[in-house]
């Protein structure tokens, strides 16, 4: 007669069977959309600039790899794809690849690799390339140039200590009326409001992945339908943004734009679905999730009202990033059957 075998295993007794492998490339595939809108809308240049982000940052990750092959868990890719979808489809190839080397270099190897590092992988490469090369990153095009897919933007392969084609010169050539800046740029500087439909065709000037709202949120509402991404941390993002913003607005309407120009313009949609939410990088508790989606919508629109930049929805992350930890402390729910302590 077999005696029976009594197994005891520590906590969690449910495995939900999702590796880290599996939900990061759930996390590539949401982002695929992204990424082919943007070659639809800016044609060759932005198709180079998603793939010499991406292999840059595939190159560093096997460059500063510790254990062996890392590149399989598509963390790397995630940050390349995202990394180029913040960038200008203009930005010179090589400023691409340095951008690429800074977010896995000094986002991710630096603290000790996935899952070690304080903040977003991708936006501290485009800070990185922010501070280094600022005419660049503020240089646009207009989407849907004719001419798109039989050429490449002038500035494409501009090389190192080179001076730059005039950018200005082609845009208008290439599109009628195009006046060069964005529309956080024209609100910020000119008290120009650009229609809400531009943002949700595709036809507002912005970085490669940042022009199609309904995009995003339905690449994200795939994430979130898997449980592959926390919908919490989006949901706060962006609330706390348009409460903010109709604040703003009830007290000088002239002057500061409603919800919809603060939540459809610029970074913002797409750093609450993909950036926001980074599992590495925001808080785990059910209060803390708020909190720190909060805090980011609040900052990105009080550095766009009253920063000298008119974006601030990367710096309201990396804030947030690093404030993260500290949300998750003072957080922390009560341990089921704990008794508090009375004070003396």
């Amino acid at each position: 007669m077999t005696t029976p075998r009594i197994e005891l295993r520590a906590a969690p007794h449910l495995v939900k069977g999702a590796s880290v492998e599996r939900i990061m490339f759930h996390v590539v595939l949401a982002l695929l959309p992204l990424c082919a809108f943007s070659v639809w809308q800016y044609g060759l240049s932005a198709l180079a600039l998603i793939v010499t982000v991406t292999a840059a940052c595939l190159g560093t990750e096997r460059l500063f790899g510790r254990a062996g092959n890392t590149l399989s868990d598509w963390s790397a890719t995630i940050t390349g794809l995202l990394l180029a979808l913040t960038l200008p489809p203009s930005f010179p190839l090589w400023m691409g690849a340095v951008a690429g080397f800074a977010a896995i270099a000094l986002g991710k190897a630096l603290f000790g690799g996935l899952g070690f590092n304080v903040l977003n992988p991708a936006l501290v490469g485009r800070a990185f390339v922010q501070a280094a090369f600022p005419v660049a990153i503020t240089t646009w095009v207009p989407a849907f140039a004719p001419g798109r897919f039989g050429e490449f933007i002038p500035t494409t392969f501009t090389t190192p200590l080179m001076t730059p084609p005039d950018i200005a010169v082609w845009a208008k050539h290439a599109l009628d009326g195009f006046t060069g800046a964005t529309p956080l740029a024209r609100w910020k500087f000119e008290t120009f409001f650009t229609p809400a439909q531009d943002f949700l065709t595709g036809a507002a000037t912005a970085s490669a992945g940042e022009t199609s709202a309904v995009l995003i949120l339905l690449c994200g509402l795939y994430l979130a339908l898997r449980g592959f991404m926390d919908w919490r941390i989006t949901a706060a993002v962006l609330v706390s943004a348009a409460l903010t913003a109709w604040g703003f607005q009830l007290y000088d309407a002239a002057r500061y734009p409603g919800p919809l120009f603060v939540l459809l313009s610029g970074g913002l949609m797409l750093g609450a679905v993909f950036m926001a939410t980074d599992m590495a990088t925001s808080p785990v508790t059910p209060r803390g999730v708020w909190i720190y989606g909060a805090i980011i919508g609040v900052l990105t629109v009080m550095i766009r009202y009253f920063g000298g930049l008119t974006e601030g929805v990367m710096y309201a992350i990396l804030i947030a990033n690093a404030l993260s930890p500290l949300i998750d402390q003072v957080t922390q729910p009560r341990v089921f059957g704990a008794v508090k302590e009375k004070k003396a």
